[in-house]
C-alpha cells in the first residue's frame, strides 16, 4: 500500500439542520484580521473627529448668522446715506420744515385742522365723551360727612388708616 492510499479518508455525507435565510447569510460572512483592524480604525477616527466636526458646523452657523447681520447693517447704512443725501436738497428741507414745524413764508396763511376725525381715548382705551356728564354723588353731603367724622371721632389717625404726620401729636 502506498502512502497516498493510507491517508485517504472517507467522506461521509452529513446533513445539517435546516436554517433560515438570515442565519445562512450571517454564517456566510467572514472577517479577516485586516477587516477588523480597518473597522476599528474607522470607529476611532469617527470618535476622534466628531467633536471637531460639531465645532466646525457650529462655527459655520455662527459665521452665516454674522454675515447675514453684516448684510442687514450694510443695507441700513445705505438707507441712512440715502436719507442724508435727501437732507442736502433745499426743497426737501423746506418740505420737512413746513410739515414738522408748521413753518410758512411771510404772507402765506396756514390752516391747522384740529379735529381730523380721530377718536381720542383715555389711558385704558375708553373713548372720551364730548358730552357733559353729571355726577351721581352728592358731593356737598359727602364733604360735610367727612368734616364731621374727622372732628367728632375719638380714634387715632393710625386706627383710621391715615399716615402719621411728623411733629404733630394727637
Amino acid at each position: 500500500m502506498s502512502r497516498r492510499e493510507r491517508h485517504e479518508t472517507r467522506q461521509v455525507p452529513v446533513r445539517l439542520p435546516e436554517q433560515s435565510e438570515r442565519a445562512g447569510w450571517l454564517r456566510s460572512i467572514r472577517f479577516s484580521g485586516f477587516t477588523i483592524v480597518a473597522l476599528i480604525v474607522l470607529v476611532l477616527t469617527v470618535v476622534v473627529l466628531a467633536p471637531s466636526l460639531k465645532i466646525l458646523v457650529e462655527q459655520r452657523q455662527q459665521l452665516a448668522a454674522l454675515e447675514a447681520e453684516v448684510r442687514a447693517q450694510q443695507e441700513g447704512v445705505k438707507d441712512l446715506e440715502k436719507e442724508k443725501a435727501r437732507w442736502d436738497d433745499p426743497s426737501y428741507i423746506e418740505a420737512q420744515a413746513r410739515e414738522r414745524l408748521n413753518y410758512v413764508y411771510p404772507g402765506e396763511i396756514s390752516f391747522l385742522v384740529i379735529d381730523d376725525g380721530q377718536t381720542v381715548t383715555t389711558d385704558d382705551g375708553q373713548p372720551i365723551s364730548d358730552e357733559l356728564q353729571t355726577t351721581k354723588v352728592d358731593w356737598m353731603r359727602m364733604l360735610l360727612s367727612s368734616f364731621l367724622t374727622a372732628g367728632l371721632t375719638d380714634a387715632s389717625p393710625e386706627e383710621l388708616g391715615l399716615p402719621a404726620i411728623e411733629g404733630v401729636t394727637p
